[in-house]
């Protein structure tokens, strides 16, 4: 398990007694009051994180904020300005803070930061489409052509999957393609008042619904959300994005469990 070295903390200027946090990718930690993430891509957080940060104090400073409306949050720079300091980027640490698991609640969290999204950011950001980390090549994966779909997952754990799911896609449009989140689930909290807090904002340049799709395939696969979340979402474009999501999530997944797919396939890449 990798630790932030003494260089990052201090660039960060917290303590060098650091904490393990649960969740995520098991390898966050805090230090004093910050949250420090490894595996940062230092040209995305370059325009990534002031967009966050300024939303971030938007919604808190809100003059008409209920107590329960949507936070990020807060990107916080190391002390010579970077966002990221080999590899690792910063965040305010939110005491008492949880994981959110209500799927309803983890969408609507999705639904008013995208709308954010939208008005913060109107085209896609520079060098984002430029990412070759194992999610933005499953994600351009699953939005291309078939056959390079089952090209891609042949002789891997991820083949099963794509091999049932693609001769169900069609060219369905699923909405105009904005700035999202495509790693909602497990990445909403609810703060010490009931406020959902989104941190860890993966980006993508895709329609929104299949960024919730992909929070609904997570939520089922991983999280233990019931099979019945699936049904409303069963035809139409609901049901294209959760088929590009499954895609998307089997061959970006390092340990895939075909298990943990299956009950997903059943239902909708059965008919």
């Amino acid at each position: 398990m990798i630790t932030p070295p003494a260089h990052v903390l201090d660039l960060f200027a917290v303590p060098e007694v650091v904490t393990h946090l649960p969740g995520g990718s098991g390898s966050t930690y805090r230090a004093g009051d910050l949250v420090l993430s490894p595996g940062r891509d230092e040209t995305v957080q370059a325009w990534l994180s002031p967009v966050l940060a300024r939303l971030a104090v938007r919604l808190d400073e809100d003059p008409g904020r209920r107590a329960r409306d949507l936070r990020v949050a807060m990107p916080v720079p190391a002390r010579d300005g970077s966002w990221v300091v080999n590899g690792w980027a910063a965040c305010r640490y939110e005491p008492e803070a949880v994981t959110c698991l209500d799927l309803d609640v983890t969408l609507a969290a999705g639904r008013s930061l995208h709308a954010h999204l939208a008005v913060a950011v109107g085209s896609r950001p520079p060098r984002l489409h430029e990412r070759e980390d194992r999610w933005a090549r499953a994600e351009r994966v699953a939005f291309g052509p078939t056959q390079e779909m089952v090209a891609a997952a042949a002789g891997t754990p991820a083949a099963d999957v794509v091999d049932r799911v693609a001769p169900h896609l069609s060219d369905v449009p699923l909405g105009t393609e904005q700035l999202v989140h495509a790693d909602l689930a497990g990445n909403v909290l609810l703060d010490r008042q009931g406020a959902p807090l989104v941190i860890d904002v993966s980006p993508a340049w895709r329609p929104v619904q299949w960024a919730e799709a992909v929070a609904v395939v997570d939520l089922v696969t991983w999280f233990g959300a019931p099979l019945s979340v699936v049904e409303p979402r069963q035809s139409g474009p609901e049901r294209q994005a959760l088929l590009r999501a499954l895609i998307f999530r089997a061959l970006s997944d390092e340990q895939l469990d075909p298990e943990a797919y299956a009950p997903l396939l059943s239902v909708i890449a059965s008919t």
